[in-house]
């Protein structure tokens, strides 16, 4: 999209705003149920900003218009909005207002805050209301309308998994969910989360690209249970399920079927919903309890997540190898090309889990980099190439980031590269007591670059789904609390992906996924520790051993050896001798 583009989509978007009598209007990311990722028919942002990060908000006012994004993706929204005329926000950083406080000091009192009330949720809608209490909102106009050509509303098959697949019936989960009900004292749950539906109905789609989820609605009480599908002949797999239209939703939620006191997660909730069901009945305002359900995976669960990571590790493996040595000339999208080839002789695989990112050179300093046809790059056999990918298969959800060197290194890359996966290996070391949260783990992976001045804007740790969302909650491994840190508990999957950026250099990430688990009891309380999924190598000629402690060292060789014991009885004699190589030969004395 060229920049001239963007204006002609804004001019426009401004004379919708002045026919609505709109001085603002927010555009979010989101789609109807807050996703992470959102299939095009939701890419109102990215249409009139022309950015196409996965997280940021589009104000636009009569005179100007601005971007907010986080941290990981500075660098391409720099160069994305470049001669747009979008202002670039950057969160987080001194001195830059939030979307609220920019409005309340530069638009005058009673001027219209517009954004479609359907992409905004409960909670933020709240905010901005009492964060501006002598502006107005405008929800209920989508001014995109006539500017921005929809495609078709995402409405693929849904299907239900077995018992054998998921572990647990989803008559089983809605017993469960009520029995919340009952001891909170609510008559009914309203569900948005499309990860959340799914998981309870132990139903999959393909509604978002790279997310198996369909798009959908719930409504539970205690003896009744309201799925809204746009496939209304799903089978839920539970005969007492009444399935609905997706559009339904509104009108039954003014139906005398809802009642009583509703318990709703205002952070995931619409705001036109919210709006609607207010009306009818008390609110009973909390988080989701499908949340802290599906984040702890059950042993069926788990059998069949090491299955796969074992599998998918094997087939990244066999990439690293492709990519190291072979004599054709590559680029970051023949790479990525040939990486979902092999995943696809997984005979488990549906589809990946994100769009690979395939960067090299300073490419991978941009922390989200999307490889695409018009910003293709060759891969040169000097520096470093990153990979972070994952895949969707029956049976589990992967994610795996691995540096790797293609060539010559400086100086910098070599450190940047070691102190990565030293911060990597005593995060996945740890042991720690019950009760943790990710919050103080966190510095087990930055201590080691904080000590030479150096950090990463992204978290260490997300949750990670089974059959659904790459990140999941409510779990994670940050820096900073967010107010409501989960507690680590065996069962959970959290990623442990420290790294180093540096813009016009070059970028280093190393990522593996960790199974919370059980290591003993003793008097002062029972400890926890980290079971690793991932099993893939790391190039030792990225290592300066001259700057890693003995401790390091020892359970870096450990790593690299447990990965050639999971590895080598599934490989040819030739890719043995390979993978002992790139391991740095640690396994010479057993074989």
């Amino acid at each position: 999209m060229t920049k001239q583009t963007t204006v002609e989509r804004l001019k426009a978007l401004r004379a919708n705003m002045r026919k609505a009598g709109v001085d603002a209007y927010l555009i979010p990311t989101s789609d109807f149920h807050d996703s992470e990722y959102t299939g095009e028919y939701f890419k109102v942002r990215e249409f009139f900003s022309g950015f196409t990060g996965s997280y940021g908000d589009l104000l636009v006012t009569m005179d100007g218009a601005f971007l907010w994004t986080d941290g990981r993706y500075f660098i391409q929204a720099e160069k994305e909005l470049e001669g747009s005329g979008i202002t670039l926000m950057r969160m987080g950083m001194p001195g830059v207002e939030t979307v609220g406080s920019y409005i309340r000091k530069n638009l005058p009192a009673k001027a219209v805050l517009g954004f479609d009330g359907r992409t905004v949720t409960a909670s933020r809608a709240l905010a901005l209301k009492k964060e501006l209490p002598s502006h107005r909102l405008s929800y209920k106009k989508d001014l995109s309308k006539g500017i921005f050509e929809r495609p078709p509303f995402p409405a693929s098959e849904v299907v239900t998994l077995t018992d054998e697949t998921a572990g647990e019936s989803s008559i089983n989960r809605i017993s469960r969910i009520r029995e919340i009900l009952s001891q909170r004292k609510c008559d009914a749950i309203l569900l948005t989360r499309l990860e959340d539906i799914a998981y309870l109905y132990n139903i999959r789609a393909k509604d978002i690209e790279h997310t198996p989820v369909a798009m959908a609605y719930s409504y539970i009480t205690s003896d009744k249970a309201y799925v809204f599908l746009m496939d209304e002949n799903a089978d839920t797999g539970y005969p007492g399920v009444i399935v609905r239209s997706y559009d339904e939703i509104y009108d039954f939620l003014k139906s005398d079927k809802v009642s009583g006191t509703v318990l709703l997660d205002e952070r995931s909730v619409n705001y036109r919903l919210y709006k609607i069901i207010k009306k009818r009945v008390k609110i009973c305002p909390g988080v989701s309890p499908v949340r802290d359900m599906k984040a702890v995976k059950n042993q069926v669960e788990i059998s069949h997540i090491k299955d796969i990571y074992l599998k998918d590790s094997l087939q990244l493996t066999r990439f690293i190898k492709w990519i190291s040595t072979t004599d054709t000339h590559e680029t970051e999208m023949s790479a990525a090309g040939e990486l979902l080839k092999l995943r696809k002789e997984i005979p488990e695989f549906n589809d990946l889990s994100f769009k690979t990112i395939a960067a090299y050179g300073d490419n991978a300093a941009m922390i989200h980099y999307e490889p695409s046809a018009e910003h293709d790059r060759e891969i040169e056999k000097k520096g470093l190439l990153m990979v972070d990918s994952g895949g969707q298969y029956e049976g589990g959800t992967t994610d795996v980031t691995r540096t790797i060197v293609m060539g010559e290194l400086t100086d910098e890359e070599k450190e940047a590269f070691t102190l990565t996966v030293c911060g990597m290996l005593r995060l996945m070391n740890a042991r720690f007591i019950k009760g943790v949260s990710g919050v103080s783990l966190d510095v087990l992976a930055r201590e080691k670059m904080w000590k030479q001045g150096i950090d990463y804007k992204h978290g260490t740790g997300h949750g990670i789904g089974y059959m659904l969302g790459v990140h999941e909650g409510p779990q994670s491994i940050r820096t900073r609390s967010l107010g409501r840190e989960a507690e680590l508990r065996p069962g959970m999957l959290v990623s442990d992906e420290p790294g180093i950026y540096r813009e016009g250099k070059f970028g280093v990430r190393t990522e593996n996924i960790l199974l919370v688990m059980e290591d003993c009891r003793t008097d002062d309380g029972v400890f926890y520790r980290f079971y690793c999924l991932t099993q893939v190598p790391i190039d030792h000629k990225g290592m300066d051993y001259g700057i890693m402690s003995s401790d390091e060292i020892e359970m870096y060789e450990a790593y690299q050896k447990e990965v050639c014991r999971s590895l080598s009885p599934l490989m040819s004699d030739e890719e043995k001798e390979w993978l002992y190589s790139y391991c740095g030969n640690v396994t010479n004395t057993e074989r």
